[in-house]
């Protein structure tokens, strides 16, 4: 059997396969947060289709932590029923369901929501200029993450990725360039850390000991003096002794730039930040050949890859993946006549 198709054990998760669904907002919510049938649909369908590991989009932890009107949430606990009748049923279809807890930070476009972030900065000349937060500001999100994994909990998820990337609000204490404070919460390294390693703590009050924790890193900023995938490693490494299992390494949106995107253009990122911190990582990037996805495992590049855009074109793209390297992974029954065959 091929690598992709074997299954991977973390902590008491065991997943099928080692085909990660990468979070990507569908911004398809009504303003309560709560999904509807689009989200069923969306993420059953993976299921059905033979992804192992389905990361649910980015789930606001307040409505101010939202990117848009239209985000998912996890802020109260009338968001529960909902988004447990999409977790048992993407169970019950063979995937196992995480839930990417985030809040948007300066990123929030929210309409009626006033903005924070770590230093009053906006992230461009069309964006509003988010007030630099307080202490008070601080230990209110803190505990808005430990709220929400204990919703998770409640829901079902198996694992929970705390997102410190793409430019939100713990990435943008993470980075230099959003980072101005001069208090514990900036400058060094270690201040600049401490957000993270608040929220990790808080989630873990909530989240089992025996249940996988994973965080979502930008391993690249695109910028000078901005973060660059040793710092990350460096960053995880400071935070990791409060329960961290896994690293989802993906890249930019903390400042307005945009990347040169070539497939798989991130795994090199993953690699630096799995050497040096003896965590393993989740690598992605355009991934779109099954056989690109294959040599990464094999060459331990990467314990598990994240599938986004190819996904959205394809929810059947594991079965076919499957056909092209060993074909041996069992389809969905209702399906099965419908099975490529090798010739």
């Amino acid at each position: 059997m091929s690598k992709l198709f074997a299954s991977y054990i973390l902590k008491d998760l065991e997943l099928k396969n080692r085909i990660v669904m990468s979070p990507m907002c569908m911004y398809s919510a009504d303003n309560d947060g709560i999904p509807n049938d689009w989200h069923f649909v969306h993420y059953v369908s993976r299921a059905v289709g033979g992804v192992g590991l389905i990361v649910q989009e980015a789930t606001a932890v307040e409505p101010r932590g939202r990117i848009s009107d239209n985000d998912l949430g996890i802020w109260d606990d009338h968001h529960i029923e909902k988004l447990k009748k999409i977790v048992d049923a993407v169970r019950e279809n063979g995937a196992k369901m995480g839930i990417q807890l985030g809040h948007a930070g300066r990123k929030c476009e929210a309409i009626n929501e006033s903005i924070i972030a770590p230093s009053s900065i906006s992230f461009g000349e069309e964006h509003r200029v988010p007030g630099e937060m307080t202490k008070d500001d601080i230990n209110t999100v803190i505990e808005s993450f430990r709220k929400a994994a204990d919703r998770a909990l409640k829901v079902g998820y198996d694992i929970i990725e705390v997102h410190a990337a793409h430019g939100y609000l713990i990435n943008q204490f993470l980075s230099p360039l959003t980072n101005k404070r001069t208090d514990e919460y900036g400058g060094s390294a270690e201040n600049r850390a401490r957000f993270l390693k608040e929220v990790l703590h808080a989630v873990r009050q909530s989240w089992p000991a025996e249940k996988p924790l994973m965080v979502r890193v930008s391993a690249e900023d695109y910028a000078e003096g901005g973060n660059h995938p040793e710092d990350l490693a460096n960053l995880v490494n400071l935070v990791m002794a409060e329960g961290v299992d896994l690293v989802d390494v993906s890249s930019g949106g903390v400042v307005n730039i945009a990347p040169k995107a070539f497939q798989g253009y991130q795994v090199k990122f993953a690699e630096i930040i799995k050497e040096k911190t003896n965590l393993p990582v989740v690598a992605g990037g355009l991934i779109i050949d099954p056989n690109m996805a294959e040599e990464i495992l094999q060459n331990d590049r990467a314990d598990m890859v994240f599938i986004g855009r190819a996904l959205l074109r394809n929810p059947y793209w594991p079965l076919q993946a499957d056909h092209e390297l060993s074909n041996e992974t069992n389809w969905p029954v209702q399906y099965e006549r419908g099975r490529l065959r090798r010739r």
